[in-house]
């Protein structure tokens, strides 16, 4: 099978970097615990040109750099963040297996959908540099060939055929092989895996058994290593441990971004969109806050969702301070995107998207509702409050409603009673219960005045009727004349005329 290698430089000290973006530049290193001793895993650049190299005691690397900066390097974060890059490729390509510390193989077989796997490569980099980081891929038929020339090749994007594994090793240092075998090989005078490739299998395997006759075969472009997808987790939760507890509002930012554009990345990925979300902050030393988030709509889009995290968590008071913050999608839904309409700005859009989950997670989620149409033939039930949740359509010409959409199996047929040339107007305030009305009537059976609650209102306009009946195979059944009738000192209400008893009711207020 044809698949790719992401290769991101010293993954872990760029992901240092991202989340706290005043250390560009400055001298830092990952130090891990080794038999007692703090020794360095991972180091900046300007650390490197100090001299600092990894394995060395922190000891000695600060005695190079004495303004060296040291942070833990913890491998259950850096495989947390590896899979959340791999999981944001998803959308290019059907799986990714990693390769810890800092590079990942990719399912390259879906690159003819992209436009090639020069393509894919290019889509994957951009994938990458929106989220801060710099990389190389290389695409091969072989798991050895496409790992090492994206770590040792010098393009930032390398397409090698089928076949041609051996000519593309060629050039390349014998330290490519990053194994016991280097050494073997090199005590030999060779210096390049082209050299390796070119000596004879059976000497190679006599001389330097079982490992050094699998690395001859990797450089003549010779592997069967499977390719094993890795696992999606059915929760998608992320979490960073802050460099020190935090009673300010600001390093719990930056670790919200970092989580935020991570989760972003790996809803895209899997072509999802956060519905609900729940924001931890662990509290130093002991306790915990859980904050929830209620989108007005379905959305993957980090900024959307930092701006609404601030609004959240900003004005929170903790007695603690806070050790660590994580993120936790408690629902998501497909992500079918937002095309708008011609003229619409997503600004402006984007705005109302954010006003309305304040809304809902400020005042609670039963303040935010919308109205649902239910299956009865009174017009004062055709509709019912519900809880709010986002719209499962778009607007514009390709949305499942739009004159481009495809065909699908027709819609129920919806009744409207019409009048005029324009539908007939129902309130937008109902009363729980109709309020019987003291009415003043003509001969004709107009309404002249009506008391209500002890008031006398003059009727100064009067439209209907619209005579309504049904349900008679119920234990309730109706006969009713409708009318919108303006009321002096009340303005336009609803009011129906009982075929039973022959007296009205005050049924809902226009507003």
């Amino acid at each position: 099978m044809r698949r790719g290698y992401l290769h991101v430089t010293r993954f872990p000290v760029q992901r240092k970097v991202i989340e706290s973006p005043a250390l560009a530049g400055q001298p830092l290193v990952l130090v891990e615990e080794v038999r007692g001793q703090r020794r360095v895993a991972f180091a900046s650049t300007r650390a490197l040109k100090a001299g600092v190299r990894p394995g060395m005691t922190l000891t000695a690397a600060t005695a190079l750099e004495p303004e060296l900066r040291n942070f833990p390097y913890r491998l259950k974060d850096e495989a947390q963040a590896l899979t959340a890059l791999g999981e944001s490729l998803l959308g290019l390509c059907p799986g990714f297996q990693r390769d810890a510390p800092d590079g990942l193989w990719f399912d390259a077989s879906a690159a003819h959908l992209v436009g090639g796997e020069q393509e894919l490569g290019a889509r994957v980099l951009e994938v990458c540099g929106e989220q801060g980081y710099r990389a190389h891929v290389t695409v091969a038929s072989e798991a050895f060939t496409s790992r090492v020339l994206a770590r040792h090749g010098s393009r930032r994007v390398e397409v090698v055929p089928e076949g041609q594994g051996a000519r593309a090793l060629a050039p390349l240092p014998l330290s490519a092989l990053e194994d016991a075998a280097a050494k073997a090989f090199s005590v030999l005078g060779l210096s390049t895996l082209g050299e390796v490739a070119a000596l004879p299998a059976g000497a190679v395997t006599a001389r330097g058994g079982a490992a050094a006759a699998r690395a001859h075969a990797r450089c003549r472009g010779v592997d069967d290593t499977p390719f094993t997808p890795e696992p999606l987790e059915e929760a998608l939760e992320d979490r960073v441990v802050l460099d020190a507890p935090s009673d300010t509002f600001e390093p719990v930012q930056f670790a919200l971004k970092t989580l935020l554009d991570r989760l972003g990345a790996r809803l895209s990925g899997r072509q999802r969109a956060a519905v609900r979300l729940t924001f931890v902050l662990r509290l130093d030393p002991t306790g915990e806050a859980q904050v929830p988030l209620l989108l007005a709509r379905p959305t993957a889009r980090a900024k959307l969702l930092l701006d609404l995290a601030r609004h959240r968590l900003g004005e929170l008071r903790l007695e603690r301070p806070v050790a660590e913050v994580a993120v936790r999608v408690d629902a998501h839904d497909e992500d079918l995107g937002q095309q708008l309409a011609l003229g619409d700005a997503p600004e402006g859009d984007a705005a109302l998207e954010g006003v309305l989950s304040r809304l809902a997670t400020t005042l609670g989620e039963g303040a935010l509702f919308a109205a649902s149409l239910e299956a009865v033939h009174r017009p004062e039930s055709a509709h019912a409050p519900r809880a709010f949740h986002p719209p499962e359509t778009r607007r514009g010409l390709l949305s499942p409603s739009g004159p481009l959409a495809p065909a699908t199996e027709p819609a129920a047929p919806i009744t409207v009673w019409r009048e005029a040339g324009a539908a007939r107007e129902r309130p937008s305030r109902l009363l729980a219960q109709p309020a019987r009305l003291d009415a003043e009537v003509t001969a004709s059976g107009e309404m002249l005045a009506a008391r209500l609650a002890g008031r006398r209102h003059r009727v100064t306009a009067m439209a209907g009727p619209e005579r309504l009946g049904g349900e008679w195979w119920t234990d309730t059944p109706y006969q009713r004349d409708y009318y919108r009738v303006h009321f002096e000192g009340l303005g336009p209400a609803w009011v129906y005329r009982d075929g039973r008893d022959g007296d009205f009711y005050l049924q809902g207020l226009f507003d």
